[in-house]
């Protein structure tokens, strides 16, 4: 009974994700040094959110931290570790500032497409500073006309995190398929800081500090070479992996993308109870009685310790297959991705719904500014707003296939 309760997975699979043997001494260090910042991000997190941006000097305490360079290729000064590590150090970032994780979360993962676009344009950017970070939009909404060794490319984009911290950017557009069909596929055009212009209009609900502009391009050339068809994901599409062929790079874009802009959620989470923890210890409401006397807060502050817990379980669970597939070159089934997808796209959502029972455990006076959980309880419910974290569009998807549909989701 017990083997058949474990499903697809066998024995050694389940002590193989608890044995955690991803967790190198590399890998810890790189998460240490993210879980001593978040003290400090915590007492920037308001200045931050002011001014609309994540400060100067936490990005640089980041590169300085090595943190960046997790999924870089070791050629070019990364660790080129497996991206569990990353979700790793981007959740231990959020229990400090969810919007100094969130831009971690959508700049660091860039260090790993990078490296599948072809030689010459990893040398553009990485051959004088290794350390050179690239921001991102990856809607399809640029315009790109075929003109002699490239594109002539113009369009404008909402929502590139960070991107005042970076030198080079990577832009979503429309390319016909190699295949002769006519039909159109995703593309990623990377274009250096000359090339675009920032509109900043940045002033929203939450992630205030991501300073997640617009961006604007009025017909720059960019060269073929600084192109990558994002869901191809054979050798062809990816000929970064001639010079990059460890298994990391083997991973489809959307399964390490996905994560990387929901996973900061749960660590915000952690931060938010470990608020609500010692605040109801100590803070005794208008009725004289404290806050963790209230029944309301106990299972409040329950419901969100076993939201993460179990976050985090799938989260490692799930990647483990990921990891194995890139490995051994097994391509994992279509229920399978969907399922996953799905489950990614999940967490801003229970997240939001435990962060509101913290709030209302708060009562009045948890409202004010000057409580922590305020901001992250805006923070998350900003993050569901992304397109890969629409809970409802991928757990459709899952489900329609599961009914005997065909898959409609291009980019599993």
């Amino acid at each position: 009974m017990e083997d058949m309760e474990m499903g697809a997975m066998d024995k050694d699979q389940v002590l193989g994700i608890l044995a955690e043997d991803y967790m190198t001494p590399e890998a810890v260090e790189l998460v240490a040094r993210a879980k001593a910042m978040a003290p400090r991000l915590a007492e920037r997190a308001r200045e931050a959110e002011a001014a609309g941006m994540v400060p100067v000097e936490t990005v640089q305490e980041m590169k300085e931290a090595g943190l960046f360079r997790v999924l870089q290729p070791k050629r070019f000064g990364g660790y080129e570790l497996d991206p569990r590590v990353f979700y790793r150090v981007q959740m231990a970032l959020a229990e400090g500032c969810m919007s100094t994780a969130w831009i971690y979360g959508v700049i660091g993962v860039h260090n790993w497409q990078l490296p599948l676009f072809p030689e010459q344009a990893q040398q553009d950017v990485w051959a004088k500073d290794t350390g050179v970070l690239i921001a991102s939009t990856y809607m399809p909404t640029g315009k790109a006309e075929a003109v002699e060794g490239g594109y002539r490319f113009s369009g404008r984009w909402g929502f590139s995190s960070g991107v005042e911290h970076c030198e080079w950017i990577f832009l979503g557009g429309l390319l016909p398929k190699k295949d002769g069909s006519g039909a159109l596929e995703h593309a990623t055009f990377l274009l250096p800081k000359s090339d675009f212009r920032v509109e900043k209009n940045w002033d929203v609900l939450g992630l205030r500090a991501t300073g997640s502009h617009d961006i604007v391009v009025d017909g720059c050339f960019v060269p073929e070479h600084r192109t990558h068809r994002t869901n191809d994901h054979s050798d062809a599409g990816c000929p970064g992996r001639q010079t990059n062929p460890g298994w990391v790079y083997k991973i489809p874009f959307t399964q390490v993308f996905q994560r990387a802009v929901s996973s900061a959620c749960i660590g915000a989470l952690d931060g938010a109870i470990a608020h609500f923890r010692e605040r109801a210890a100590a803070h005794v409401g208008k009725h004289g009685a404290k806050t963790a006397e209230d029944v309301n807060a106990q299972q409040a502050v329950s419901e969100a310790m076993m939201t993460t817990d179990q976050l985090k379980l799938v989260l490692f669970r799930n990647y483990a297959r990921i990891v194995e597939c890139a490995r051994t070159g097994e391509r994992m089934p279509v229920e399978e991705r969907l399922m996953q997808r799905a489950q990614a796209s999940q967490v801003p959502k229970q997240c939001a719904t435990a962060a509101s029972e913290l709030m209302r455990a708060c009562a009045a006076s948890g409202t004010y500014k000057s409580n922590p959980i305020e901001r992250v309880f805006r923070d998350i419910h900003q993050a569901r707003g992304h397109i890969a974290n629409n809970t409802d569009t991928y757990a459709r998807a899952h489900g329609a296939v599961m009914l005997g549909m065909p898959n409609a989701d291009p980019y599993i």
